[in-house]
């Protein structure tokens, strides 16, 4: 089981990943949404900023009125910014669990 600590790592890897995204892909996708990502086994929620194509402002919080929600272990955390496990992969296996409308899936999906 990773720690909060590596958690948090994971998360600044992923805004560092959606900061990667060339401007031309992320004009067309752009989200600007409140997200949380509960990480089950460590009993934790982070909230974030997604503006303009980028997660901002991460912190410890709860999930209640976030528009896109994420549930997943630590370990798979860390593995799916780490590049061990991929977004589509554990989407579709379950390991990974997102509450959100449709649009903003498909908009998730060309940024991952």
């Amino acid at each position: 089981m990773a720690s909060i600590a590596e958690c948090e790592a994971a998360l600044d890897r992923l805004g560092a990943l959606l900061g990667g995204v060339d401007s031309d892909t992320r004009s067309k996708h752009v989200l600007d949404r409140s997200i949380a990502c509960r990480v089950r086994d460590l009993d934790t929620t982070f909230r974030g900023e997604l503006r303009g194509g980028q997660l901002r402002e991460i912190r410890t919080g709860d999930a209640a009125g976030a528009q896109i929600k994420l549930h997943v272990s630590s370990d798979d955390l860390v593995a799916l910014t780490e590049g061990g496990l991929s977004f589509p992969v554990a989407w579709a296996t379950g390991r990974l669990r997102i509450d959100a409308s449709i649009s903003d899936l498909l908009k998730l999906r060309s940024l991952l």
